[in-house]
């Protein structure tokens, strides 16, 4: 498995492999994006708030106010030997409402600031580099939606990275931008994804074995500014 080399100026450096799975170059990384130290409470408060944000109220219940039928007293109030009820919606009846039941009205959402969300980023971006988990390729050479040539690439890229082949969440393959082309091609292997870089978030980072990372150097740049 290809390592990650610090020089004496703090840029990190990483190979740049290409789509028959051989070094074709090097690429020198900022320190502040690949670099940093892991941060478990940071990164576990900003995931955890993303999934609360995605998160749907769908359960729901209703009470005695919601359910149909019971206008009329089931029967009189003394004389019939059974016990007194006033209405068919009560709760102890079938078909009644629910007490204390889940109601969608709850709201999840949680506040994340934007300073948080890319401190976090960057840092389980440079626990991926310091594990070995990020591939940056030159380009993957896909033009026209072929999904023989994409397994191609990640077979290409298996010996260095045994992992690429696990049956679920493999890899995501992050490009500059997201062609049609590149999209269809992964679309058919279920243990990969692809995203655009400009939107990675520490929840698709670490949701995944491998980061691949297409067009390193405009990628690389795109994730920088997210700072700025």
């Amino acid at each position: 498995m290809a390592e990650t080399t610090t020089k004496k100026n703090t840029k990190l450096s990483a190979p740049i492999f290409s789509t028959d799975g051989k070094e074709a170059g090097t690429i020198d990384l900022p320190e502040a994006v690949f670099g940093l130290a892991w941060n478990g409470d940071l990164v576990h408060q900003v995931v955890t708030g993303m999934q609360s944000n995605a998160r749907f109220g769908n359960a729901h219940t209703k009470d005695r106010s919601e359910v149909s039928g019971g206008g009329k007293k089931p029967w009189k109030q003394k004389g019939t030997g059974r016990a007194r009820h006033g209405s068919s919606r009560s709760p102890i009846w079938r078909g009644g409402g629910v007490t204390f039941g889940p109601k969608n009205e709850k709201d999840y959402t949680k506040t994340i600031s934007k300073k948080m969300r890319v401190k976090a980023l960057f840092t389980a971006l440079s626990q991926k580099m310091r594990d070995g988990e990020i591939i940056f390729v030159e380009s993957l050479g896909i033009d026209a939606p072929k999904t023989k040539q994409a397994e191609a690439v990640l077979q290409a890229l298996a010996p260095k990275f045994e992992k690429l082949g696990k049956a679920k969440n493999a890899a995501l393959i992050a490009s500059v931008e997201k062609t049609e082309a590149v999209k269809k091609s992964f679309a058919n292997i279920k243990r990969v994804d692809v995203e655009e870089v400009r939107n990675l978030n520490p929840v698709d980072v670490l949701g995944y074995t491998y980061l691949i990372i297409e067009s390193p150097t405009e990628a690389v740049q795109v994730i920088s500014e997210r700072k700025k």
